[in-house]
């Protein structure tokens, strides 16, 4: 399992997809990817979104995810502490979670990887970079964009080399909604 806003699906977040479904796949389990509508930095006006969720799942269905969660963060789930989302992801019973070091949950970002790393076997993934050492990002993707550098922010999205792999398609892919609690 992978958890994540996914906003743009990067390649930071291409690595994290690449790493879970294949350690998914090794062992024999269903590959689950968790995630947000809308991601958190959108919901709190802290940043636009870079792709609809539309747009995000089908970014996602080309790894070949089994499940799609999407939880809706909204009023009544921003108000969740980080033993709420431990208690959910422990109904879902991961073998593995596969985070980015900069993870974050539960309500005023109180919950962090190394928390989830006392619950669950987790595995942190190192930050991507990019040939100028910068580390890839959504925020750093929309700075991009709003310079003029379109060209520069997409290779950071990386989506002409993701399209030319193997695919999924969402009607393969079991999505599923987090009802709030």
């Amino acid at each position: 399992m992978t958890i994540g806003a996914f906003d743009g699906v990067h390649r930071g977040h291409q690595e994290l997809l690449r790493q879970t479904i294949a350690a998914a796949q090794q062992r024999g389990l269903p590959a689950v990817v968790y995630t947000f509508d809308p991601p958190p930095k959108v919901y709190f006006g802290q940043a636009e979104a870079l792709n609809s969720l539309a747009e995000k799942l089908e970014r996602i269905a080309t790894f070949g995810p089994d499940h799609v969660i999407v939880a809706d963060f909204d009023r009544t789930y921003i108000r969740r502490t980080a033993a709420d989302f431990i208690a959910e992801l422990e109904r879902l019973h991961p073998h593995e979670v596969i985070v980015g070091e900069d993870f974050c949950f539960g309500s005023c970002k109180s919950g962090t990887a190394l928390l989830l790393g006392q619950h669950f076997n987790t595995r942190i993934l190192q930050p991507v970079r990019c040939s100028d050492g910068e580390i890839v990002s959504s925020s750093r993707i929309r700075t991009l964009r709003r310079s003029g550098l379109a060209a520069a922010a997409a290779s950071l999205e990386n989506w002409k080399d993701v399209l030319t792999a193997p695919s999924a398609t969402l009607s393969n892919l079991a999505r599923l909604r987090v009802a709030n609690q």
